[in-house]
C-alpha cells in the first residue's frame, strides 16, 4: 500500500483559542519533509494529531486516501507512524531494551522473551550507532545517547512514517553525521521523514521539500533546492529577516564582574578558571560531554564541586546552592528547560516570579503584582499564548524558552548564565535572544552563553573558552579570524 499522508482542512483549539486554521497538504513516501515554522506555528499540534497524541476539532486526515481517527500513539504506531519527541519520553529507572519495548513486550509463553528482546535492541542499537549494551540503564546515558534510544524505539517498530523534532539539538557533529546517513538508509527504504528544526542549514541538507507554517496555517510547499535559507526564514516569520547578529561592542575592559579559580566537578570538569567584566558575553564551547554544563552546575551548587575561588563584582563568595547565587546576583538558565529550567506544570505567574517571591510577599504574596509582571514579561519577550492563566506545559517549545529566559532574568541579575540559550527556538526568536542577550551585557551585566553552535558563539560573544573532556583547552578572542573550524580544531583535540 502506498503510505501517502493527507490533511485535509484540519483544525484545532484548546477552549477558546483556535491554534490550525484549516491545513491542507500531503505527503508523499520515501521523502524528507522539512516542516518550517516559528515557535507557535502549529508544528508540533500538527504532529501530535498526526502521531495519535491529540484529536483534531476538524477535518480530515487520510492514509493511502483513507480516513483514519486515531484513538492514541498506539493506534498510530500499528498504522506506521512513530514520532521521536524533542523532550524524551523515556523510563529513567528501566534498561534500553525495556524503553525499546514498552507496551510492545515479546513473550515465549507467560514469560516476557529477553533473549529476544535483548538480540532486537541489540540490531537497532547497532543501526544507530549507540555503542552500549541492551541492558544499561537509561539513567546512566548522556542526553545524546538517549536521544538515539528514542530513535531505536521507532526503528524497532517499523515505522512507515517518521517524525523528527529537532532530532540534532543534542548531537555532536559525527553523531549528527550517522543520523544523516540512518535518515538517507531510511528514505531509501521507502520511510517518509518529516524533520522539524529551526537548524535551516539542516534542511537545506537533508530534506527534498519545505513545507512553512505560520500562525497556524499552512503558508508553502516547495522543493528544497528551489528555496533558499534567507527565503526560508521569510516564509516563516512573514517579513524579511534582518541581520541575525547584532552589531558587536568592544570587548570592554575594567575589572572582572565575576572571577572564578580553579573549579573542580568530579568526573567532568577539572581546574577550570574563567572571568568576566562587566558588559562581556563570554562563550563555553565544547562538544557533548565536555562537561560545560555540568561545570556550571557545580558552580551553583547543584553537583558536587570544590573551587579555589569565587569573586562577584570583586568579593569573595560561596555559592551551596541555586538561591545563594541569585541573592549575589548570580543566575543559571539550565538547557534541559523542562527538567530543570521550569516546573510545567505550574501557572505561568508562579513560573516567572518563583525566583524573586520576597518582593511580592510585602507582607503577603500579591497575585495581582506577580499578575502585572507576567503581562509586562509576556510583551518584553514575545511569549505567545492564548491566555495568561494556562499552565507552561501548554506553551510551545520555544515559548517555554522565553519563559524560561524571563524566570531567570527576573531578579535583576549582575551575572547570567545561559546554557543553550536557543535551543529549539526558531530563527526569528533566536534573533530576538541574540539582541536581549547585547542589551543585558549594555546593561553593565557579565553574560555567560554555553551553546553548542558554534556559529552562534562566534556571532554573539567577545570571547570564547573551549572544553575537551572536562579540560580547558583554549580561550579566543571572538573576531574575524575565528571560525567554526578552528573551534571544531580545539574542541576535538586536532589543533
Amino acid at each position: 500500500m502506498t503510505f501517502t499522508v493527507s490533511f485535509d482542512q484540519i483544525t484545532k483549539s484548546f477552549g477558546p483559542v483556535q491554534v490550525l486554521h484549516g491545513v491542507s497538504f500531503e505527503l508523499e513516501p520515501g521523502r524528507v519533509y522539512g516542516l518550517l515554522g516559528e515557535n507557535g506555528a502549529g508544528k508540533s499540534t500538527l504532529m501530535k494529531i498526526l502521531a495519535g497524541y491529540e484529536s483534531r476539532s476538524g477535518g480530515r486526515l487520510l492514509l493511502a486516501g483513507r480516513e483514519v481517527n486515531f484513538q492514541g500513539p498506539r493506534d498510530a504506531e500499528t498504522a506506521g507512524i512513530a514520532m521521536i519527541h524533542q523532550e524524551f519520553a523515556l523510563a529513567e529507572d528501566l534498561t534500553i531494551m525495556q524503553n525499546v519495548f514498552l507496551g510492545h513486550e515479546k513473550t515465549k509463553g507467560l514469560w516476557l522473551d529477553d533473549a529476544a528482546m535483548r538480540a532486537e535492541t541489540a540490531l537497532v542499537l547497532k543501526e544507530v550507532g549507540l555503542q552500549a549494551a541492551p541492558d544499561t540503564p537509561v539513567r546512566r546515558l548522556i542526553v545524546a545517547e538517549k536521544q538515539l534510544v528514542e530513535i531505536a524505539k521507532a526503528l524497532q517498530r517499523e515505522a512507515r512514517l517518521l517524525i523528527m523534532d529537532e532530532p540534532t539539538a543534542t548531537l555532536t557533529p559525527g553523531e549528527t553525521e550517522r543520523l544523516f546517513a540512518l535518515m538517507a538508509r531510511l528514505k531509501a527504504r521507502g520511510v517518509t521523514i518529516i524533520y522539524i528544526s529551526h537548524k535551516l542549514d539542516e534542511v537545506e541538507r537533508v530534506t527534498d521539500d519545505i513545507v512553512v507554517m505560520r500562525d497556524g496555517r499552512f503558508v508553502a510547499r516547495d522543493h528544497t533546492s528551489q528555496v533558499s535559507r534567507q527565503q526560508m526564514a521569510t516564509l516563516m516569520i512573514g517579513r524579511e529577516l534582518a541581520d541575525l547578529y547584532p552589531r558587536k561592542d568592544p570587548r570592554p575592559e575594567g575589572a572582572p564582574l565575576i572571577r572564578v579559580q580553579g573549579l573542580n566537578v568530579p568526573g567532568w570538569a577539572k581546574d577550570i578558571s574563567f572571568e568576566a567584566a562587566p558588559g562581556e558575553i563570554l562563550g563555553f564551547a565544547g562538544l557533548v560531554g565536555a562537561g560545560r554544563t555540568e561545570l556550571f552546575e557545580g558552580l551553583l551548587g547543584l553537583r558536587p564541586a570544590t573551587v579555589e575561588r569565587v569573586e562577584i563584582a570583586g568579593h569573595a563568595v560561596r555559592i551551596r546552592s541555586p538561591r545563594e547565587a541569585a541573592d549575589l546576583g548570580l543566575t543559571y538558565l539550565s538547557e534541559d528547560r523542562k527538567g530543570k529550567g521550569l516546573h510545567v506544570n505550574f501557572p505561568l505567574r508562579q513560573n516567572l516570579t518563583l525566583m524573586a517571591l520576597k518582593q511580592y510577599c510585602r507582607p503577603w504574596l500579591r497575585p495581582d503584582a506577580e499578575q502585572k509582571a507576567l503581562r509586562e514579561a509576556v510583551d518584553a519577550f514575545g511569549i505567545r499564548t492564548g491566555s495568561l492563566t494556562i499552565k507552561a506545559a501548554s506553551l510551545s517549545g520555544g515559548n517555554q524558552q522565553k519563559l524560561a529566559l524571563a524566570k531567570v532574568l527576573h531578579p535583576n541579575p549582575k551575572v547570567i548564565v545561559l546554557d543553550e540559550p536557543t535551543r529549539g527556538v526558531d530563527v526569528g526568536a533566536k534573533r530576538d535572544i541574540y539582541f536581549l542577550i547585547q542589551r543585558l551585557a549594555r546593561e553593565g551585566r557579565a553574560v555567560i552563553v554555553v551553546s553548542s553552535e558554534l556559529m552562534e558563539l562566534i556571532g554573539c560573544c567577545h570571547r570564547i573558552v573551549v572544553m575537551r573532556g572536562g579540560v580547558q583547552q583554549a580561550t579566543l578572542a571572538s573576531d574575524e579570524k575565528l571560525t567554526e573550524e578552528v573551534l571544531i580544531r580545539h574542541a576535538t583535540g586536532t589543533h
